[in-house]
């Protein structure tokens, strides 16, 4: 049985299907446009939609959400001067899967001089029984930027569904050059962990991150942000707690909680905005909001 258990295990980091999306961006003439593109199903580029000197993109996915098996791989490659806008339709969700099972996601950006990527995907729902992995590889040169918000939800909760997933594991690092600034892993496995307890979800339910990197950034945009936490009011029944910090080297990082998803999407928008300005010198982009 154990060497069953071990020869199935092994076999979940293999899923039996693939699918892979690469993208490259390019500045030819002062607008970013994509350069190169790749994809197998059912992930693909809906539309690309022109920004004011920047590029919107949308990833789609015809299938129901990441099924046992499944592993996707995208690869983003942004040229020097370009500026990309990363976003996907709707929530990705994450489905049940048998024991030794799962699904995975990778993705990779790879940025050049000047480069500035936005990635802003909708939410994450991991449904019962669901074990799921995703890793996110960044790397930066001079004067690139790298920024995303995410949003975590802990089940589909008006179906009763609460931290009833199997195991969510969590990696991001970051490099600037050859040198590795930020790494990051998370591991939650509720039926092994005290999801309730003190300085852990304790009352909340959903999480949420938003990260900046880029060799811009200054202990001034640490305080903008944190002005926009200390300003940012709460709908009234979900309390919201967060907090900014900087990294080891060229970033910030907020961490946030409540006890619903929008109140969060809401929270990320907001830093979102603010960073485009303080960083960038850009206004908010309502893209997918219009």
């Amino acid at each position: 049985m154990e060497t069953r258990a071990e020869s199935t295990s092994q076999s979940s980091e293999q899923p039996a299907r693939t699918s892979v999306l690469r993208v490259s961006f390019a500045n030819p003439n002062g607008t970013t446009i994509i350069d190169n593109k790749y994809h197998t199903a059912p992930i693909k580029i809906a539309k690309a939609f022109p920004l004011d000197g920047q590029l919107g993109v949308i990833v789609m996915d015809v299938s129901p959400g990441l099924l046992d098996g499944d592993r996707y791989e995208l690869e983003w490659t942004s040229g020097p001067d370009s500026h990309a806008l990363i976003t996907n339709q709707s929530y990705m969700k994450v489905h049940p899967s048998m024991p030794y099972g799962g699904s995975s996601m990778r993705q990779t950006f790879c940025l050049e001089e000047n480069a500035i990527v936005e990635h802003m995907p909708e939410a994450m729902m991991l449904y019962k029984n669901a074990a799921f992995h995703n890793d996110a590889q960044v790397r930066l040169k001079s004067g690139s930027v790298w920024m995303q918000a995410d949003v975590l939800c802990p089940g589909r909760t008006l179906r009763g569904e609460k931290f009833d997933y199997r195991c969510f594991r969590n990696e991001l690092a970051v490099h600037y050059g050859d040198e590795l600034i930020f790494s990051q892993r998370q591991r939650i496995e509720p039926a092994k962990q005290v999801i309730t307890a003190p300085g852990c979800w304790e009352d909340m339910t959903h999480s949420a991150t938003f990260f900046l990197f880029s060799d811009r950034v200054s202990r001034i945009h640490l305080e903008q942000l944190q002005a926009k936490l200390d300003s940012f009011e709460a709908p009234a029944g979900h309390s919201v707690i967060a907090g900014v910090s900087m990294t080891y080297r060229h970033g910030l990082s907020v961490m946030a909680a409540s006890t619903a998803a929008w109140p969060l999407q809401q929270l990320m928008r907001e830093l979102w905005s603010t960073a485009r300005a303080g960083l960038l010198g850009k206004p908010p982009l309502r893209f997918l909001q219009g």
